[in-house]
């Protein structure tokens, strides 16, 4: 798309031309900036980096060489931050509930930045899973020319032998409080699993949505699976620096990006891999930013006719680093636009389409990392909404690598997450059972926390087959096995999950995509009649704030 626009500084002019702004100017030069530099397009460069994550670590560095791009396209980059929550850090305590309300405080922070500071553009760069999509809701929002860069793959770590990474430490939680790894083992471990920079090396949340936004057209081809620590990183941020230049003279705004084809390739994509079911929650939100209808059903009709390529764990065997050894993130987009799955005609922000992008793009051979199209490890993708009377509104399960897809047993019910991690690693929960976790849901949590420190105890003690975890809340990328999660309406709202009792019978069926508890429908509404919302959990600060303010998880857990 070649396009030019009249004034690249419609918004920037606001605060830098005319007598009245030169107090506004002054500020701006005490920062160092100078004449040239005020008569330039001013340019956001919005990173999420802090000390508190190896996702976050490098970002500084990313932001540094994206300015240069900026420089080099003749625009004046100015760097900000924004707040990033470690997931693993939060996880299996009251540090969860914050992870996903700081999406919506990180797009709203972002927001703020640009139309506080009047930019003309925004690079936005982030690493761990909800800075991902808080960047691209404020994206969608702001609709400036904007490319998205994501910070990168962390690389395997190293143990007896194999490749491991985070989740492989949490399912070890599980294996040490069943006997089966020592103290020493489990130290050693710990110290090797994580070796440096870069977002968790699985196909989890974070390269899960990285994907999914190279998919939608947001970021530059090939970069979704760039290690932090890779050696082509600076190029890549000084080409997504001039990229973001290119955009804003030729007036190309987020939205027109953003469609219903663009969003239909990013599910696409996120069921040919076996990505987190979190991306179904942000790529809900992202699609209501933009204005773009978009619901559960979607998700579930793509998934049925998309084959199954990626082998990437936690359900299959390779990391985000493996996939850059074979192409990338270009390489799968490549092979399902061959097989007719993907939409070619949708715009990108190189200014060409995703098929002029993948032109020359070839899987290779003498791999098994990414399938062909016509023997893939499923013929149908990853995901799968399930409904029926535990969850009218719908639910959401992940089927990469999961041998077993229908299962029936009694309910054990845990009121919160730590009960119910208390219980696993006392092996008070046993083969058959179907552990019911609620009151998690974005409103009743609040924050909807994942589960994983559950899951991968359950998977630790060899369980992860043998039993079943349904919850109104989340699931970590790094979960895998029968694990059903975002079960609407929640607890909170006085969903069917609110009055599920201990040795009910639950019934998961998910190739007929169904979800059922087998109590009689008037004893559920006798149940329901006689249940009582429980009180909030907290009455101040944002916590309270987002229970006030959130909506279901099945449209995108967004803030109304």
């Amino acid at each position: 798309m070649v396009r030019t626009i009249a004034d690249p500084r419609t918004r920037s002019r606001q605060v830098t031309e005319g007598p009245e702004r030169a107090p506004h100017r002054a500020m701006l030069r005490a920062t160092g900036l100078g004449d040239d530099d005020l008569r330039r397009p001013l340019v956001g460069v919005a990173s999420s980096w802090n000390e508190v994550t190896p996702c976050n670590l490098h970002l500084d560095v990313d932001a540094r060489d994206v300015k240069q791009g900026v420089r080099a396209g003749k625009g004046t980059p100015i760097q900000f931050t924004t707040i990033a929550v470690s997931d693993a850090i939060a996880m299996g305590h009251e540090g969860m509930k914050a992870s996903l309300v700081s999406r919506e405080i990180i797009a709203d922070s972002v927001e703020l930045m640009v139309v506080a500071e009047a930019f003309d553009a925004l690079v936005a760069i982030a690493g761990c899973d909800k800075s991902l999509p808080g960047m691209m809701l404020a994206i969608a929002r702001l609709n400036v020319p904007a490319v998205f860069l994501y910070g990168g793959t962390i690389m395997p770590g190293h143990f007896d032998g194999r490749d491991v990474t985070i989740g492989d430490v949490y399912e070890a939680v599980g294996a040490h409080a069943e006997g089966r790894m020592t103290d020493e083992e489990l130290y050693r471990l710990e110290c090797v699993a994580c070796p440096g920079a870069g977002s968790c090396g699985g196909l989890f949340t974070a390269n899960t949505m990285a994907s999914c936004v190279e998919a939608l057209g947001m970021s530059l081809p090939g970069s979704a699976a760039i290690p932090a620590v890779d050696p082509g990183r600076p190029q890549v941020c000084r080409e997504t620096g001039e990229a973001v230049m290119r955009l804003l003279a030729g007036g190309v705004r987020p939205r027109e990006i953003l469609t219903r084809k663009a969003f239909e390739n990013a599910i696409t994509t996120l069921v040919a891999m076996g990505g987190s079911t979190n991306g179904v929650l942000h790529l809900l939100a992202i699609a209501r930013e933009a204005g773009v209808p978009l619901a559960l059903a979607d998700f579930d009709r793509i998934s049925r006719k998309t084959p199954h390529i990626a082998d990437m764990r936690p359900g299959g065997r390779y990391t985000m680093a493996d996939l850059q050894k074979v192409g990338g993130v270009p390489v799968v987009l490549k092979e399902l636009l061959d097989g007719g799955f993907l939409h070619g005609e949708a715009l990108t922000v190189t200014g060409r389409t995703m098929a002029e992008n993948l032109k020359g793009v070839r899987r290779p051979e003498q791999q098994d990392v990414v399938r062909p199209v016509g023997r893939p490890i499923t013929p149908t993708g990853t995901l799968a909404v399930l409904s029926g009377s535990l969850a009218p509104e719908g639910a959401v399960i992940k089927t990469a690598g999961v041998r077993r897809l229908v299962f029936r047993g009694p309910a054990r019910v845990f009121e919160r997450e730590e009960d119910a991690f208390d219980a696993v690693v006392h092996r008070r929960v046993t083969p058959g059972q179907v552990v019911v976790i609620r009151n998690e849901g974005p409103k009743g949590g609040p924050g909807m926390r994942e589960m994983l420190a559950v899951t991968g105890a359950l998977f630790g003690q060899g369980l992860g087959e043998d039993v079943a975890l349904i919850t109104d809340g989340r699931f970590s990328g790094a979960t895998h096995g029968i694990s059903i999660g975002h079960v609407a309406p929640e607890a909170a709202n006085g969903g069917p999950i609110a009055v599920v009792r201990d040795g009910d019978m639950i019934t998961i069926d998910v190739p007929n995509r169904r979800l059922d508890l087998e109590v009689p429908a008037e004893e559920v509404q006798s149940r329901l009649r006689a249940w009582r919302a429980p009180e909030p959990r907290y009455r101040t600060g944002a916590l309270a704030k987002y229970a006030a303010l959130v909506g279901s998880s099945a449209q995108g857990a967004v803030c109304l």
